[in-house]
C-alpha cells in the first residue's frame, strides 16, 4: 500500500456555519442506487393538531413527547452528515446550547403537556466526558431539563459504580427493566433502576418502560459492565405492560429502549409488546423520519450527537388515539440561537481541560466520516496508523459508530484534527495488543463478525458496523446463511491460507481473557505493545499530516452497495 493510501482525512471547525458539500473521496458513487429523499409529513398536520377543535373544546387530550438519544457528549455545534442526491453533504447541527433553545421552543408550543426524554449514551463519546468520567456532563443534562432518561450501552464505560454516581446525579427520572445487580451483597438480583415510570399528561396517564441492550457485555469491554446482569426484554416486558395497562390504568404505554433499530423492530414484532403504543428507540444512531410499522407497535429513533430531536404529538379522545404527528427535526443553529446559560456551563465544564483539548495534532484534506456500514475514511486512517506503527499482517479497529464528521474549511481546504477530536474518534484510550492467528481462525472470526452485523434474526445483531482493518480485503454476501457469507479473504493481496499464521494488532478490551484479541479467541503469543491508540494516532499524524484517507474497497459485498448506511432491511426506511 502506498503512503498516500495510508494518509488520513480531516474535519471542520465547530463554529463554521456554512453548508459544505463533498462527495466520498476516492469513491465513484454514480453507479450506486439512489437513496430516497427525506420523508416528511404534511407540514399542516402538526398545526391541525394544535388547532384541533376536539382539543380546544376539551373533548380530546393533546400530549407531546420530545426525544433525543446518543448525544455522546458532543458539546458544540458540529459538522453533520446527510445523504442527498447521491452524495454526502455536511451541515452545521447540534450543540448543547442550541439543543436547549430548541427544546424550550418546542415545549412552549404545549407547555403543560410536554415531556422531554433521552434514550442514553450521554456521558461518553467526547473528551470532556472521558476525562471527567462523565461527571462534567451531568450538570449540562440537568440544565436542559429532561423529565426521563435511560442508561445506554456506553453508560457503563467508567464502570458500574461510576455509572451509578453519574446517573444518580441526574434530576430526571431513571428507568431500566433489564439491568440487575450481580454482586455478593444484599443488592444481588435487584433491579438497578425502577423498571417503569408513569405520569399524568393532559388528564391522561401514560407509562414508560425502559430497556438497555442485553448484548452490552459482549459489545463493550467486559470489565465495563462487571457486576451487572443484562436480560432480554422479552423476559419481563409483557408483565410490565400488563401492570401499566391493567393496574396503573395507563391510557398509553411506551417503551424507551437503547437496543439498536434492528433489535427494536424485531421486538415490535414480538407478542410480548402487545399493548405498547410506541417503541422510542436508540443506539444505532438511525434517523427515523416516519415511524416504522411493526406487528404490534411503531418504532422511532432520533439520530445522534444532539443533531436531531424527534417530536411526537398525539391527540387522544375517549381513550383512543385520534391523531398523531411525528417529525424528526434538525437541531439547526441558523434557526435557534444558542442558550447563553448553557454556553457558560459548557465552557465551565471544558475549562479544566481546554489547553490540552485545543492542541492541533494534525490536518486533513478530506472529510473524516464514519457513517458507512462497510468501510469509512476515519477508520481507514486509524488502522493505517496501527499498520504504520507496528507493521503487522493485519491491523484492526472496532466498527464504532460514534464521532460526528470533521470537514475541511472551504477557504483553506484543511481541517484541524485536535486532541479533543481524537477523543471523539477514540473515546476509550485503549492499549494496543498483538497476537498470532491462523488463516482458519481469521476466516471463522470474520464470519462471526459479519453475522453480528447481518444476522437474519435481528436480535442477534450487534450495534456496530463491519469490523475495520488494514492489510486485508474481504468480499462477502450479506444475504447468505450464518457461517457462509465470506466469498474470499486476502491478506496483503494474497488469498488467505487456513494453515498460514498471521500477525494481528488491535486494541485491548478490558476484562477479556489474555488470549482474546478484538473478540478473536485463543490467539497465540498475545502481548501488549506499550502504546495506546491515542499515542499511535498522535505519532502517525505528526509524520503524515495532512492526511487524505479514502474508501478504497477493503470491504466489498455482492448484495450491498458501498455506501450502505443502515443494517435494517425489509422496511420502509432509509437513512438520510
Amino acid at each position: 500500500m502506498s503512503e498516500n493510501k495510508l494518509e488520513s482525512c480531516n474535519c471542520s471547525s465547530n463554529r463554521r456555519g456554512f453548508l459544505k458539500t463533498a462527495g466520498l473521496a476516492g469513491l465513484a458513487l454514480s453507479g450506486l442506487p439512489q437513496v430516497a429523499s427525506a420523508i416528511s409529513l404534511d407540514p399542516n398536520q402538526e398545526k391541525e393538531i394544535l388547532k384541533s377543535k376536539a382539543v380546544q373544546d376539551g373533548k380530546a387530550k393533546h400530549i407531546t413527547l420530545l426525544h433525543t438519544a446518543d448525544i455522546h457528549a458532543q458539546l458544540y455545534t458540529h459538522d453533520e452528515f446527510f445523504w442527498e442526491n447521491e452524495k454526502a453533504i455536511y451541515k452545521q447541527r447540534g450543540g448543547f446550547a442550541v439543543l436547549k433553545t430548541m427544546l424550550n421552543t418546542l415545549k412552549a408550543q404545549n407547555p403543560e403537556h410536554t415531556l422531554v426524554i433521552d434514550g442514553g449514551d450521554c456521558f461518553q463519546g467526547g473528551a470532556v466526558a472521558a476525562l471527567s468520567e462523565g461527571k462534567a456532563i451531568v450538570p449540562l443534562i440537568n440544565n436542559i431539563g429532561y423529565d426521563l432518561v435511560l442508561p445506554g450501552n456506553w453508560e457503563v464505560v467508567y464502570g458500574k459504580e461510576m455509572m451509578r454516581k453519574d446517573m444518580g446525579g441526574y434530576h430526571a427520572q431513571k428507568i431500566c427493566a433489564n439491568m440487575f445487580h450481580q454482586t455478593k451483597d444484599i443488592e444481588n438480583g435487584d433491579l438497578m433502576f425502577p423498571p417503569y415510570w408513569t405520569n399524568y399528561m393532559a388528564g391522561i396517564k401514560v407509562g414508560f418502560i425502559g430497556y438497555n441492550d442485553p448484548l452490552t457485555p459482549k459489545r463493550q469491554s467486559p470489565a465495563y459492565s462487571e457486576g451487572i446482569n443484562f436480560t432480554k426484554p422479552e423476559l419481563n416486558v409483557a408483565k410490565y405492560v400488563r401492570i401499566l395497562r391493567d393496574y396503573e390504568k395507563c391510557e398509553m404505554v411506551f417503551l424507551v429502549t437503547h437496543m439498536g433499530l434492528a433489535q427494536q423492530v424485531d421486538l415490535g414484532n414480538h407478542i410480548a409488546v402487545d399493548g405498547v403504543d410506541y417503541i422510542l428507540g436508540a443506539d444505532t444512531h438511525e434517523r427515523v423520519r416516519k415511524p416504522i410499522e411493526t406487528k404490534y407497535t411503531k418504532v422511532t429513533e432520533p439520530g445522534a450527537f444532539g443533531s436531531f430531536i424527534s417530536k411526537l404529538d398525539i391527540v387522544i379522545e375517549n381513550g383512543k388515539i385520534k391523531e398523531h404527528s411525528y417529525q424528526l427535526l434538525d437541531v439547526d443553529p441558523e434557526k435557534y440561537q444558542p442558550d447563553p446559560e448553557m454556553l457558560d456551563l459548557v465552557q465551565k465544564a471544558r475549562a479544566p481541560y481546554q489547553n490540552r483539548l485545543d492542541v492541533v495534532i494534525g490536518k486533513s484534506k478530506v472529510p473524516l466520516v464514519r457513517y458507512y456500514v462497510l468501510e469509512n475514511p476515519m477508520d481507514n486512517m486509524i488502522t493505517d496508523a496501527i499498520m504504520w506503527k507496528f507493521k503487522p499482517d493485519i491491523a484492526l479497529s472496532n466498527g464504532f459508530r460514534f464521532c460526528p464528521p470533521l470537514v475541511p474549511d472551504s477557504k483553506t481546504g484543511m481541517a484541524d484534527i485536535t486532541y479533543e477530536f481524537l477523543w471523539s474518534m477514540l473515546p476509550v484510550e485503549s492499549v494496543a495488543k498483538t497476537g498470532e492467528i491462523t488463516g482458519k481462525q481469521l476466516w471463522d472470526w470474520l464470519e462471526k463478525e459479519l453475522h453480528n452485523v447481518f444476522a437474519d434474526n435481528p436480535a442477534e445483531r450487534f450495534g456496530g458496523w463491519v469490523i475495520r482493518f488494514c492489510g486485508m480485503e474481504i468480499n462477502f454476501t450479506a444475504g447468505k446463511p450464518k457461517g457462509s457469507r465470506l466469498n474470499w479473504v486476502k491478506v496483503k493481496s494474497k488469498k488467505v491460507k487456513e494453515d498460514k499464521v498471521y500477525s494481528v494488532v488491535a486494541c485491548e478490551r478490558e476484562g477479556d481473557p489474555d488470549d482474546t484479541l478484538c473478540r478473536i479467541d485463543h490467539v497465540n503469543f498475545p502481548q501488549k505493545l506499550g502504546y495506546t491508540l491515542h499515542q499511535i494516532m498522535i505519532e502517525y499524524l505528526a509524520v503524515h499530516s495532512p492526511v487524505s484517507p479514502k474508501i478504497e474497497g477493503r470491504v466489498t459485498a455482492t448484495d450491498q452497495p458501498q455506501n450502505v448506511l443502515s443494517q435494517l432491511e425489509g422496511y420502509d426506511y432509509k437513512f438520510i
